[in-house]
């Protein structure tokens, strides 16, 4: 299974999701925050496990 962590700006500052989410939480993930009023530049990123 492939591991995602999803990355934000808001604020002005770059932020990143402290927990790993699998590929659909991801993308439901990143819907929220680009919903969210302040959020910018919203990506999924993949990363290996334990990272």
């Amino acid at each position: 299974m492939k591991n995602y962590r999803v990355t934000w700006t808001e604020g002005g500052e770059e932020r990143t999701s402290v927990s790993a989410y699998d590929d659909p939480s991801a993308k439901q993930r990143a819907e929220e925050l680009e919903d969210t009023e302040g959020v910018s530049s919203v990506r999924i990123v993949a990363v290996k496990p334990g990272e």
